[in-house]
């Protein structure tokens, strides 16, 4: 497609109540135009005139894009977190039964399955600290802050902790916590007597054998990882690649569409490939504004995300999806959107990038903040669901209508998606209040689904209604390829040469925010 086919955004939709200032911010040569929101936007649904689109429209591998509009207000409706009464459950599909796994947990994010069958649960909260600069960021904060439910209440998260069910009956025997007091965990891995921790600021990595119940050694710092003080999109996730050679690790955006500058967006909005044993990175992906779930395909041993896209640009725009990940990949954000659609508010353009953006694999409609992903390969679940991805979509607050609140299941055929998505655990969603929201999944250690449900503090266990268990535990990490040679090792991108072109932003080292005036952190 053309970079210069382009839509002008429309304004649809007029502010019915409060005040609002819109403006034009200026960093570093790159302007945002964004829309302008007002304090009653917290608790006003939107006005936008796209209450009859069909979301349908928008899964798939072709999705249905509407024209961007723009708006004084923007579309927001936010559903208050009631949590779980004694006795409810979520609500599963035919051939499938739900039970808790594990409660009385503080905003479980991720879910990960060991090679002996335990299961570690991350725990956390977004590092305290943000800046709050303009008053979208503390709109926006009061905004999560509902959407998110309460941490548990007085309990204490950022810890990992470890579930094992000692006679592989679906119900957990055993419950410690292995690590406390971490900063802002979200994504682990395990590979030969060491987890890997991925913090809001650096991978660690700790000596830990199978069946140890509690981990008291401090960890080494792997890498680095771009952190505060903005940390916008502070999840970061990990995989292992076939090998057991490197980590993949995802590393969000600062901001929506780069409203703060480039300078702010440094190592971010990617896929990092980090080398095991040496800690050597590289950008391994680009152009991607939030991925999570990242997880390798059992049969091709290609790397998969999901990815929360952008906002602002109307109830439906844009489409999160859920894509492969190609090595050297850019995906366009912020200059484009699923491919090549050109976002207008971005200046000044980049043809260049636009014109190399790569369209996502399978696109799950707008606004889902799709952030679990666990494929079903060789898996104890029904017939109907061994062979595809079941995708957590935790539910989003920027349309006029709720989307997500569920888990679906995508069909594959030799490594692709293949169908339509199909509901198969809903319930999280209640009319306007939210009993749960789902973030990460796993297969257990008898081949059941697990789904980290952060608002509603709960590990919800998915099963064969039949009681079918795998002969032995799957681990979330399925190595099965020798290393590769030492000169496939990673090593950091070399600086662009004097008079060259200028690096993508994220071919450089991480960096914060200039309107912080802090450093950034330097790896060794």
């Amino acid at each position: 497609m053309d970079w210069r086919r382009r839509s002008r955004p429309s304004s649809q939709c007029f502010l019915r109540a409060g005040s609002a200032a819109g403006g034009t911010a200026i960093t570093k040569g790159l302007v945002y135009r964004a829309s302008a929101l007002a304090l009653v936007a917290a608790l006003a649904a939107g006005c936008s005139g796209d209450d009859d689109f069909d979301v349908s429209q928008q899964i798939g591998p072709e999705p249905v894009l509407p024209e961007p509009s723009s708006s004084l207000l923007p579309d927001l409706k936010v559903a208050e977190v009631v949590g779980w009464s004694e006795g409810r459950t979520p609500t599963v599909s035919d051939g499938l039964t739900v039970s808790a796994y594990a409660t009385d947990l503080a905003n479980p994010r991720t879910v990960h399955t060991l090679p002996n069958g335990d299961v570690l649960v991350v725990q956390s909260k977004a590092p305290p600290g943000k800046p709050l600069n303009r008053p979208k960021d503390i709109i926006r904060g009061f905004i999560m802050s509902m959407a998110a439910g309460e941490a548990g209440g007085d309990k204490e998260t950022n810890l990992v902790t470890l579930l094992r069910d000692t006679d592989r009956d679906g119900t957990v025997d055993e419950r410690s916590d292995l690590l406390t007091g971490l900063t802002s965990p979200f994504g682990i891995a395990w590979h030969e007597d060491t987890l890997y921790v991925a913090a809001a600021d650096a991978i660690l990595a700790y000596p830990y054998e199978l069946g140890q119940q509690e981990i008291t050694a401090e960890p080494r710092i792997l890498t680095p990882l771009p952190g505060g003080p903005i940390n916008h999109h502070w999840t970061k996730d990990l995989a292992l690649s076939p090998d057991g050679r490197f980590l993949y690790a995802s590393v969000g955006s600062n901001s929506n569409a780069g409203e703060r500058g480039m300078e702010a967006e440094k190592g971010r909005a990617a896929v990092w490939q980090v080398d095991i044993e040496t800690g050597a990175s590289r950008v391994f992906a680009s152009g991607l504004r939030n991925p999570n779930g990242l997880n390798l395909h059992p049969e091709t041993g290609e790397l998969w995300t999901v990815v929360n896209e952008r906002d602002e640009l109307g109830p439906n725009l844009v489409p999160d999806y859920m894509t492969s990940v190609q090595d050297g990949g850019f995906y366009g954000w912020p200059w484009s959107y699923y491919g090549q659609h050109v976002d207008e508010r971005v200046h000044p353009p980049r043809p260049d990038l636009v014109e190399k953006a790569i369209s996502p694999d399978y696109a799950l409609s707008s606004h889902v903040a799709a952030l679990g992903l666990a494929f079903t390969n060789n898996s104890a679940m029904p017939e109907a669901y061994r062979n595809g991805a079941f995708v957590g979509n935790r539910g989003s607050w920027n349309r006029n209508a709720f989307n997500g609140y569920k888990v679906i299941y995508v069909p594959f055929t030799d490594g692709r998606p293949s169908g339509q998505a199909q509901d198969v655990v809903t319930g999280f969603l209640d009319g306007d209040e939210a009993r749960g929201r789902p973030v990460g999944l796993a297969i257990d250690g008898t081949g059941a689904l697990l789904i980290a449900d952060d608002a509603g503090n709960t590990v919800w266990r998915v099963s064969s209604a039949d009681g079918t268990v795998t002969p032995e535990p799957i681990p979330t990490d399925r190595v099965t390829a020798a290393p590769a040679g030492p000169e496939e090792t990673a090593q950091p991108p070399a600086p662009a040469e004097p008079g060259g072109a200028a690096p993508s932003q994220t071919d450089v080292a991480p960096a914060v925010s200039p309107e912080d005036g802090a450093p950034a952190p330097q790896t060794e």
